[in-house]
């Protein structure tokens, strides 16, 4: 299991239980190994970042980003978190709510592809 800050754990259980209509949308299709028979976890604490999504089978890392992602210091810290994921050999897939809610099985498509090309 990868390293990550024990101080997020309780942060992490808030967000799980506060989850985004995208989020809720696709961890019903990631959840209980329906993907390549693969376990994800959501909320998921890593070094000193609660990812969306982990699946650790894949060293893959999902991000759901809301319209907040967009604006230039967000998107500043979002590459910075993925360069830190990357380093330690994960894969970060980020998609968009919109695409999440409107595109379901196109991103599940290129979730099930990573998935299978790392496991």
């Amino acid at each position: 299991m990868e390293q990550y800050n024990p101080t997020l754990k309780e942060n992490s259980r808030l967000l799980r239980a506060n989850m985004t209509d995208a989020e809720q949308a696709l961890w019903y299709r990631l959840r209980r190994k329906q993907i390549q028979g693969v376990q994800f976890y959501r909320q998921k604490p890593l070094l000193s970042f609660i990812v969306d999504f982990y699946c650790p089978a894949a060293k893959l890392v999902i991000e759901l980003d809301g319209s907040q992602h967009f604006e230039t210091e967000n998107q500043t810290k979002d590459q910075v978190r993925d360069i830190a994921l990357t380093n330690i050999g994960l894969l970060v897939l980020r998609f968009d709510n919109r695409q999440v809610l409107l595109e379901t099985d196109a991103v599940l498509a290129v979730i099930d592809e990573k998935v299978r090309e790392r496991k």
